[in-house]
């Protein structure tokens, strides 16, 4: 069975991307899910003092060692001041400097929500730009405007038209995973 890691770019403890991220990848048929928090590769802020100090955490590579397990990432990136949180940058400052290419050409489906109208668009389009250059293969992208009125964890989208552009979203990544 393929797997899917998913995880929301966040370390907020009621992050509406980790749950965005882990909606949409139970969607996805015959794939087994593991969802990621962010708070379990907790890290020093990156620095390369630092980094001549105390050398690479392993809470890095153990995030390198995840993501390689992966046949299709799912990540929904929060959106702070236009671009994705510092506590996701800082996890690929380091786990950069392990490995530069840290997505490893995994497949990749990349997601962004806030309860704006514009669902994290700004750190979107940034992780569309940035990501590839990691060795993300993107396979696809969507943000989710408005959350906390086009979602209800017991029904999930209410939406209409945004749950069938989802569907056609997650059918499309579906059927390019190989």
């Amino acid at each position: 069975m393929k797997k899917i890691i998913a995880f929301g770019a966040s370390n907020s403890k009621q992050s509406i991307n980790k749950i965005w991220a882990y909606y949409v990848s139970s969607l996805f048929e015959n794939f087994e899910v593991e969802l990621l928090d962010l708070n379990d590769y907790a890290l020093p802020l990156f620095g390369v003092d630092l980094e001549n100090e105390i050398g690479l955490p392993e809470n890095a590579v153990k995030f390198y060692n995840k993501i390689a397990e992966a046949d299709l990432l799912v990540i929904s990136l929060a959106e702070h001041n236009g671009t994705y949180t510092t506590a996701w940058k800082n996890l690929m400052d380091w786990t950069s400097r392990h490995d530069g290419k840290f997505f490893q050409g995994k497949n990749m489906l990349l997601l962004s929500t806030s309860t704006g109208g514009r669902g994290g668009l700004g750190a979107l389009e940034a992780g569309k730009v940035r990501f590839p250059i990691h060795g993300a293969k993107l396979l696809g992208s969507k943000n989710f405007p408005k959350f906390e009125e086009n979602f209800i964890a017991e029904k999930g989208i209410v939406n209409e038209e945004l749950k069938q552009e989802i569907d056609v979203l997650v059918q499309s990544v579906a059927e390019q995973v190989k």
